[in-house]
C-alpha cells in the first residue's frame, strides 16, 4: 500500500517548519509558539505539517483525507473536526481564518507565511527515518487483513477464502479507534514471501490478521490467527468448523464472532500497551487507553482513577470523542457501582459528556452505547434502546451493545427479547472483560422472570469472574431467597458482605435507582428478605 506521509522539509538546517512565532518541530512532535511547547493531538500535528509544506497553494479535501488518514474511509465530521483542532492550536478560527482558510468548493489554504530558507539535500536513509517516525506519531494502533488461504488448492473456491477476509475487513472497519488497511493494499500480499513483520511495515500495520479455509464435503474448517506486526507473536487464534448449508450465511456469521473477538482482543492488547510505555510524554491516545484499563479494574479506586486520566486526555486533545464517552460511562458506574450517590447533577454531567461524543463523530458506535447506558441511569429506557438500536446498525459485532440494550430491555418489562440479546452477547465475546456483566444481568432478568432457579445458575457464572462487581453476588442471594434454599442463601450472603460489608436492604434500595417498574423492584428486594439479609 502507498500511502501518502506529509514530506519533511529540512530548514535551516534541522526538521522546524516556522511561521510567525510559530514553530513545527518534525523531529520532536512539538508545536511552539514563542518557545512554548503547545499540547497537540498526533494527527492534528500532521495535519498543520501537510498544510504548511503546502502552503503555496490550495490542497483539496481529497489530498488531506490521503495524507492524514490514507486508505481509511472517514467522514467530512472528523475533516472539520481536526480543521477546527488546528486553527484553535494556532489561535485562529473559523470567523477569522487568518491562518488556515477555507476555499469553499476546493479545499485549504495555508495562509501563514512560511520560511523558505533553501534546504540541504536529506539523505534517502535520513527520509526513511524521518517517514518512519511521523508514523510512530499516529497513535491509534491498524490491522491489515490479509487474503485467507485456500487449503483446497481449487481455484474454483477462492472465492470463499476471499470473500470471507474481505468481510472481515469491513467489519473491523467499524471500529473507530482501530484504522484498517484497505482490502486491495492487503490483497496485494497474496503470494508475497516477506515475513509478517515485513508485511506489517510496508502495510504500516500493527496488527496483521491471516487465516485459512478448508472444505471437506459438506463441512468447512475455517482458522484465524491475529499477529503482533511488531513481536511477530499470536495475540488470538480460534478455529470454526460448520455444516455449509448456504456459504453466504456461513461467512455471515464467522465474520461476525472473528471481528467482536478482534475488537476486544486488540482493545485489550492496546491497554497493555499504554500500561507498558513510560508514564512520561504521554499522548492523548496513551492517556485514554491507560483511562480504558483502569476502567476495567471495576473499582472505586481505578474508575476515580480512570476519570482522571480521561480528563487529562481530554485536556491534551479537547476534541477527542472516545475519551468523553468513556468519561460518561465512568461517571454513570460511579453511581451504580462504586458508592457515589445517585445525582441528577452528575447525571446531567455524563449527558452532556455523551452528547458531546455524539457531536464530535456521530459515526462511533461506541458513542451511541454510552449514550444509551446514561439514558438508561436516567430512566429513561425508550431513548435508551433507541440509541443503543443504533449503535448495532454501525457496528452488530460490539457485544457489550447486545448486552446494554438487553439490560434496557429487560427493565422495560420485554425479557424474552432481553435474554435473545444477553446470549449474542456471550456468543460473540465469551472472554470479553466486562462478561461478568453479560451473565450477571441476564440473571437479573431471569430474576424479573420469575425463573430463579436459572438466575441462581447466570449469578453463579458471573461470580466466577475475577473482576466481577457485588452486585452479581446480591443478585444470587436474591434469587436463592425466592427458591428457599437457606443454607446457600447464608453462604452467599456471607459471600456479598465479605465484599461489600454495608449492602443491606436499604442500601440495595438506594442504589437501585435506575429501576422504575415497582414490581421489579419488589421482586428483588423480596428476595434480599426471604434470604435473610437484613
Amino acid at each position: 500500500m502507498e500511502r501518502k506521509l506529509t514530506t519533511i522539509v529540512a530548514m535551516d538546517g534541522a526538521n522546524v517548519i516556522r511561521f510567525g512565532d510559530f514553530e513545527l518541530d518534525v523531529a520532536l512532535f512539538e508545536v511552539r509558539r514563542a518557545g512554548t511547547r503547545i499540547a497537540v493531538e498526533p494527527q492534528v500535528f500532521n495535519l498543520l505539517v501537510y498544510l504548511a509544506q503546502n502552503s503555496d497553494r490550495t490542497v483539496t479535501k481529497d489530498e488531506v483525507f490521503r495524507a492524514i488518514w490514507g486508505d481509511r474511509v472517514v467522514s467530512e465530521a472528523a475533516l472539520s473536526s481536526q480543521i477546527k483542532a488546528a486553527r484553535k492550536v494556532l489561535g485562529d478560527d473559523g470567523s477569522s481564518q487568518h491562518m488556515i482558510r477555507t476555499v469553499h468548493g476546493r479545499g485549504f489554504r495555508f495562509l501563514a507565511p512560511v520560511e523558505k530558507a533553501a534546504p540541504a539535500p536529506i539523505a534517502a536513509a535520513d527520509q526513511g527515518a524521518a517517514a518512519r517516525a511521523l508514523a510512530e506519531v499516529r497513535r491509534k494502533p491498524s490491522a491489515a487483513v490479509l487474503p485467507f488461504t485456500n487449503s483446497n488448492r481449487d481455484p474454483d473456491e477462492d472465492y470463499i477464502a476471499d470473500g470471507i477476509a474481505e468481510d472481515i475487513t469491513t467489519a473491523l472497519s467499524k471500529y473507530r479507534w482501530l484504522t484498517v488497511v484497505a482490502r486491495n493494499s492487503a490483497f496485494a500480499f497474496r503470494h508475497s514471501t516477506d515475513g509478517i513483520r515485513m508485511i506489517g511495515q510496508k502495510l504500516e500495520a500493527d496488527y496483521i490478521v491471516v487465516g485459512s479455509v478448508r472444505k471437506a464435503g459438506t463441512r468447512t474448517r475455517i482458522t484465524v490467527q491475529v499477529v503482533d506486526a511488531d513481536t511477530e507473536h499470536s495475540l488470538w487464534s480460534e478455529r470454526f468448523d460448520r455444516d455449509v448449508v448456504d456459504i453466504f450465511d456461513l461467512q455471515d456469521e464467522i465474520t461476525e464472532l472473528v471481528a467482536a473477538r478482534i475488537g476486544a482482543e486488540l482493545d485489550l492488547t492496546e491497554q497493555q500497551k499504554a500500561e507498558r510505555r513510560p508514564r512520561k510524554n504521554l499522548g492523548a491516545w496513551d492517556l485514554y487507553q491507560l483511562g480504558v484499563a483502569e476502567f476495567y479494574r471495576f473499582t472505586r479506586e481505578a474508575n476515580l482513577t480512570s476519570q482522571d486520566l480521561l480528563g487529562q486526555a481530554l485536556e491534551m486533545d479537547p476534541d477527542f470523542a472516545s475519551a468523553y464517552s468513556r468519561l460518561a460511562y465512568a461517571i454513570v458506574l460511579g453511581m451504580v457501582y462504586f458508592d457515589e450517590l445517585p445525582c441528577q447533577e452528575r447525571l446531567d454531567e455524563a449527558l452532556l459528556a455523551a452528547r458531546r461524543a455524539i457531536e464530535l463523530d456521530d459515526q462511533d458506535a461506541n458513542g451511541y452505547y454510552t449514550l444509551g447506558r446514561v439514558h438508561l441511569a436516567r430512566r429513561e429506557y425508550e431513548q435508551a434502546i433507541d440509541a443503543l438500536e443504533h449503535a448495532l446498525e454501525l457496528n452488530p459485532c460490539l457485544a457489550q451493545t447486545y448486552c446494554g440494550l438487553g439490560d434496557s430491555l429487560a427493565y422495560e418489562g420485554r425479557l424474552d427479547e432481553a435474554i435473545e440479546r444477553f446470549d449474542i452477547a456471550i456468543r460473540l465475546s465469551p472472554h470479553d472483560p466486562f462478561r461478568w456483566g453479560f451473565y450477571s444481568y441476564r440473571s437479573l432478568a431471569h430474576l424479573f422472570r420469575g425463573e430463579f432457579q436459572e438466575a441462581v445458575l447466570w449469578a453463579r457464572k458471573a461470580v466466577q469472574v475475577p473482576n466481577v462487581q457485588y452486585w452479581a453476588k446480591a443478585h444470587l442471594v436474591a434469587a436463592l431467597g425466592h427458591l428457599g434454599d437457606t443454607e446457600q442463601a447464608k453462604c452467599a450472603i456471607r459471600d456479598l458482605l465479605q465484599v461489600k460489608p454495608e449492602f443491606s436492604v436499604a442500601f440495595a434500595m438506594e442504589h437501585l435507582f435506575y429501576l422504575k417498574r415497582a414490581d421489579q423492584m419488589e421482586t428483588y428486594i423480596t428476595g434480599l428478605k426471604k434470604a435473610g439479609l437484613t
